[in-house]
């Protein structure tokens, strides 16, 4: 798959103020990102950040038994490898990309620089952070309180606003893996969905038909991610 992107259709780079876009230009390596691709392990040091364009990456607490939830979702909206930044070499989370696109990376060295010699760099990426910091705690909220079709609602929500898309590649193995939960009752909820005009989901394609009903029936954490996002970040647009 060729990367056909520009690196300003990743929404933070494209917030980026001229003279700093044009310095990280030359060091912006643009790559594939296929479908289960692993960014990073846990606890791995961060050689590179990754700034989605058309892919969405996913990043998971995995236990000691295998099992994995989500905890957060990136697409062109942010950075993967916030921790590179933030004082710390690795992380305890596992990034892979849960839908194919593409995107670009720079080098973990490159960005810590730029994040202590240029304060809209720096400004910006800390309320990215912030707003990601949200997503997380209202993701372990939603998991821990709201019913299995309201966190499907909301994960699939999320998802869109991180692409230019409304259909998703994604079988209800890999979404059981995401939410932490059994096969059998992502069928039950995408199939309630569906039923309800939602959405179509056939041979690994999710459809979103319904948009406004759908985020009618998800709970309030997809619209607490949101406004958080859109208090925090400038408006996202499509570049």
């Amino acid at each position: 798959m060729a990367n056909t992107s520009s690196p300003l259709q990743n929404h933070l780079l494209a917030c980026l103020p001229e003279e700093e876009i044009q310095r990280w230009l030359p060091q912006l390596e643009p790559v594939d990102l296929p479908l289960g691709k692993v960014l990073y392990e846990s606890g791995s040091p961060l050689t590179y950040v990754y700034f989605p364009t058309s892919a969405i990456v996913s990043l998971l607490f995995v236990l000691e038994n295998g099992s994995s939830t989500e905890i957060a979702v990136v697409g062109f909206d942010g950075i993967v490898g916030v921790a590179s930044f933030m004082g710390g070499e690795s992380t305890p989370n596992r990034a892979v990309v849960q839908s194919a696109g593409a995107g670009y990376r720079l080098r973990a060295d490159v960005i810590k620089v730029e994040f202590g010699r240029s304060s809209p760099v720096m400004h910006l990426m800390l309320r990215y952070t912030q707003a990601l910091s949200a997503q997380m705690s209202q993701i372990a909220v939603c998991n821990r309180h709201h019913m299995l079709d309201q966190q499907l609602c909301r994960w699939l929500l999320l998802s869109l606003d991180r692409m230019r898309s409304s259909d998703l590649v994604m079988t209800q193995e890999l979404i059981a893996n995401m939410l932490g939960v059994r096969r059998e009752g992502v069928t039950e909820a995408a199939l309630k969905l569906q039923a309800a005009g939602l959405i179509r989901y056939a041979r690994g394609h999710i459809s979103v038909l319904d948009r406004p009903g759908l985020e009618h029936r998800t709970c309030e954490c997809y619209r607490v991610v949101k406004k958080e996002y859109n208090r925090l970040l400038p408006p996202l647009e499509a570049k």
